[in-house]
């Protein structure tokens, strides 16, 4: 089965900026690790929800927003893709990365394989 892990930093900047660059290297040194996990098969740090553009579509005709279109309270982070045998394992995986601890959320779902 497949999962996606979405993850929901804390909006609050101010935790990672009081930390000391070895900190930060360390907490950037746990996202590459979960990203070399047996199973992991990619993932990505989004940028900045104000990067967005979001497109929909009325009428045949495309329309274009720039950034977000609804105001979120978890912006989406970034994401991993991983391969296991349950959700149990999925969760436990998604407990390992930092923003889960930090404030923030990881959610888990399962993919619709076709």
């Amino acid at each position: 089965m497949k999962y996606i892990l979405l993850i929901h930093p804390n909006d609050s900047s101010s935790q990672y900026e009081t930390m000391s660059e070895e900190e930060r290297q360390a907490i950037f040194g746990e996202y590459v690790a979960i990203g070399q996990a047996p199973g992991v098969l990619g993932g990505d740090q989004l940028q900045a929800a104000e990067t967005a553009t979001t497109v929909r579509v009325d009428h045949g005709r495309t329309l274009t927003t720039d950034g977000p279109f609804v105001e979120t309270k978890e912006a989406l982070g970034g994401y991993y893709l991983l391969e296991a045998n349950d959700i149990d394992a999925a969760i436990e995986l998604a407990a390992r990365i930092p923003a889960a601890r930090m404030g923030g959320a990881v959610e888990v779902r399962p993919i619709v394989e076709r």
